[in-house]
């Protein structure tokens, strides 16, 4: 078995404030310390399948143009996902299954590209937007029992689990993957960087605080009692550790390296991107209306996000 990260973005950042603030208010954090970011998901292919962990954004989703006050920001393409899938050398028609950690459409924007697989998805999370006309959905009910400190999971194959993990959003899964005595972890949002896992800490994007605590205190038991490989979407951490077969040690953090953040990017193009969901607001889809004259209290149509939330494109 082979886990490989399937990588789409690069030089990206969370800010402190983002990646921290869910609990104790942004305004408690430095927005001047911005962690590493990035984009990638993850394939497994197990000999006889190819199963992928989400299947990121899509195809034309501009990059953002992020400025001092954004509070993240999801990096330059390296290409698009469906290019970065075909580099590891595979086709589409060969993944069987795709395990789905929440809606958000940085996880789930290319799921109409697979059309041979079966869509894993917690049965909480099959009524969002974004999976709407998919024909192949597999509604995850849990029904395995419990994972070692996780209540409940499906046994997707030979040591490989679908994880409830509510919080992030209300369907929000996490994957875990035996392999070779260790446990690789590959998660959507538990953290966006490595820093929140070891501080303990919620981001500010949840759908459910407390459920969002009380996954994070249970990923956190885990890694400590089970050799883990934290393997995240948002942060290089996570396909440095699958790379390395870094195990977590909660006591003994590895060191941080903050983002080079360069503000001269291209010129926007009047274009807003949700660095949550992905959603594009386009002025001449509005009726002409520009984004920095909605109202204050607008929020992202996908994912109710606030305005603050989106950078220009």
């Amino acid at each position: 078995m082979e886990i490989k990260a399937v990588k789409f973005r690069k030089d990206g950042f969370y800010s402190q404030p983002f990646a921290f603030g869910g609990e104790e208010g942004p305004d408690k954090f430095d927005p001047t310390i911005r962690y590493r970011g990035t984009l990638q998901n993850y394939l497994i292919d197990t000999g006889e399948e190819v199963i992928l962990v989400d299947t990121g954004l899509p195809s034309g989703t501009p990059e953002e143009v992020p400025d001092e006050k954004s509070p993240a920001y999801t990096g330059k393409d390296i290409s698009s996902y469906m290019e970065a899938f075909a580099a590891l050398g595979y086709k589409p028609e060969q993944v069987t299954k795709i395990l789905l950690t929440h809606k958000h459409i940085d996880h789930s924007g290319e799921l109409r590209s697979f059309p041979n697989a079966k869509i894993f998805v917690s049965a909480d999370e099959t009524s969002a937007d974004e999976l709407q006309g998919l024909s192949n959905l597999e509604p995850v009910k849990f029904t395995d029992g419990a994972y070692y400190n996780f209540p409940e999971s499906q046994k997707i194959g030979d040591g490989i689990y679908f994880i409830k993990a509510k919080g992030h959003t209300y369907g929000n899964s996490i994957v875990i993957v035996e392999k070779d005595g260790l446990f690789y972890m590959l998660h959507g949002d538990i953290t966006y960087v490595d820093e929140a896992l070891y501080e303990n800490k919620v981001s500010v994007v949840f759908d459910d605080l407390p459920a969002a605590r009380e996954t994070l205190d249970r990923v956190r038991e885990f890694v400590k009692n089970h050799p883990t490989v934290y393997c995240g979407t948002h942060t290089p951490q996570g396909y440095e550790n699958l790379e390395a077969k870094r195990v977590m040690d909660l006591d003994n953090p590895v060191p941080t390296v903050l983002a080079e953040v360069d503000f001269s990017g291209a010129a926007a193009s009047g274009k807003y991107v949700c660095s949550i969901c992905g959603y594009v607001y386009d002025p001449a889809e509005h009726d002409g209306v520009a984004f920095e004259d909605l109202p204050d209290d607008w929020k992202c149509p996908r994912c109710k996000q606030r305005k603050e939330k989106f950078n220009k494109a």
